[in-house]
């Protein structure tokens, strides 16, 4: 058990000093908690005497989101306590041990090795505030159509680890504070649930208007001074902030140089997710919902993933509004529209019946691309309009584009190795993009991965020796797996109904 001390106000809102734990006496527990899975916990029954035994990370976290959500003003200055040897190991086992290795060149398994005493150092010296921050060593990978390239940040090991530990703590801070628009590197919250939501949203308002907005660099644009005051407004430790300005400050190292950006998060960090998410809801999310909203004629809402979004209003002049106050509104928070890439799309369902042909003053509804998809208006099984999906042209390219290059470079493999290798990418493929109405996007993959998957053997040998009957045969021992819907929304929508 443990109480709360008084909270003090400052600057108008609670502060929260501590929390200590109650001396337990001689009085038994009635429950205890155990772990299950992830983020899951189970209730046993019985009684337990003498000392509490720990808090179990689980616990720890529920305790800390409990008394956010309960005092959505306060101020929390003491939350470091929460992180001991027992959260770094969670946090160690949640951290992926297949990356890429940082600076120091340190793997997971050699990180393994006397794991207990290397979680100990590193509390103590996060604690002490001795702890060093090491740069983020940059590398860069092919984006979108492969001509240019993105840059990524791979922190250390142990960086990671600590990262994650202070994600957990303040995650369960913030979850209680950020609006259901946001979906991005949020538990429980997914791409595809904000594609529900965005197609709901349009059926629901027949279309209308759609800003597809693009943030130009967003988590390289990020204003640090702007960030430190949002921190402000909800957690106040000193170790946590000490923590975070020096994950700000860590640099990037590239090509064996260091330099330091005064703007962005920690590129490649486990802690840059929630720190953009944040400034993304203090910036975005509350303005649309306080200040926006309110101001509108008629009915708008807003999706948000990460650093893209759409907003999507019923009127046009709203729609004209809200575009301008956008730009105005990233200025003054250091970010930039980019001035190609947002636009106002119309998106209005289209007024003449399915199949006939549209009235020359009609104008044609347009189209907009979001989480690798492509929302039109199309026709539906029943005949009338719906706002369909489709894997979007740049992502399609570069899926095929990528199993081109793997069937060049592995030509030489057992076909049944190159089999079971094709197979697991379309079944990923099918994981996300495997979406209701898409199938004829999922088929066309199919078929261009037949085509290269022939062309690639045929070029095992200089004769090429593989006419298409020879492959046939090869298709019927080693079949592709057929195109599958995954996320279903009639699925769900069944679901819903049982329960």
């Amino acid at each position: 058990m443990a109480k709360e001390t008084k909270p003090d106000e400052k600057d108008g809102r609670k502060s929260e000093r501590c929390i200590l734990p109650v001396k337990p006496g001689n009085s038994p527990q009635r429950t205890r908690w155990r772990e299950g899975g992830v983020g899951s916990m189970e209730l046993l029954d019985g009684t337990t005497t003498g000392s509490p035994k720990p808090e179990s990370v689980s616990t720890k976290m529920q305790r800390i989101a409990e008394l956010a959500r309960n005092a959505p003003d306060m101020v929390f200055t003491t939350l470091a306590h929460h992180i001991d040897v027992e959260l770094l190991l969670e946090a160690y086992r949640l951290t992926r041990k297949d990356g890429a290795v940082g600076v120091d060149g340190v793997t997971a398994r050699e990180y393994a090795a006397n794991l207990g005493e290397r979680l100990a150092s590193l509390l103590d010296r996060f604690k002490s505030g001795s702890y060093r921050a090491p740069p983020v060593r940059r590398v860069h990978i092919p984006k979108g159509d492969g001509r240019k390239t993105r840059p990524i940040g791979i922190p250390t090991f142990e960086d990671k680890v600590l990262q994650r530990a202070v994600t957990m703590v303040l995650g369960a801070v913030y979850e209680q504070d950020f609006l259901d628009c946001s979906f991005g590197f949020r538990p429980n919250r997914s791409a595809h649930q904000a594609l529900e939501v965005l197609w709901k949203g349009l059926m629901d308002l027949r279309g209308g208007w759609v800003i597809d907005a693009d943030i130009k660099g967003f988590f390289d644009n990020l204003s640090h001074g702007h960030l430190r005051s949002f921190l402000d407004q909800r957690v106040r430790d000193g170790v946590l902030r000490r923590m975070i300005d020096k994950w700000l400050k860590a640099g990037v190292m590239e090509a064996g140089e260091t330099w330091r950006p005064d703007a962005g998060t920690p590129q490649g960090g486990v802690v840059s997710p929630l720190l953009a998410n944040l400034y993304l809801h203090e910036v975005l999310d509350k303005w649309f919902a306080e200040v926006v909203l309110p101001r509108l004629r008629g009915r708008a809402f807003i999706v948000r993933y990460a650093d893209d979004f759409v907003v999507v209003c019923e009127r046009e002049s709203d729609a004209q509004r809200v575009l301008e106050a956008l730009g105005g509104r990233m200025e003054r928070y250091g970010l930039t529209l980019h001035p190609e890439k947002t636009r106002l799309v119309r998106f209005g369902r289209p007024r003449h019946r399915p199949g006939a042909k549209r009235d020359g003053n009609e104008p044609e509804p347009g189209a907009f691309d979001l989480l690798g998809f492509t929302h039109f208006w199309g026709r539906s099984r029943k005949g009338g309009w719906t706002v369909k999906r489709r894997t979007a042209k740049d992502r399609f390219a570069r899926a095929i584009r990528t199993i081109a290059t793997w069937c060049r470079l592995n030509r030489h493999s057992p076909i049944e190795e190159q089999h079971k290798a094709l197979t697991l990418e379309l079944m990923g493929h099918d994981t996300y993009y495997g979406i209701t109405g898409n199938g004829t996007a999922l088929e066309l993959l199919r078929y261009h991965v037949r085509r290269i998957w022939r062309k690639w053997l045929d070029r095992r040998s200089s004769r090429g020796q593989l006419p298409w009957q020879r492959f046939v045969r090869i298709l019927e021992r080693f079949p592709l797996p057929p195109a599958r819907v995954v996320q279903s929304v009639f699925g769900r929508r069944a679901a819903n109904l049982r329960s």
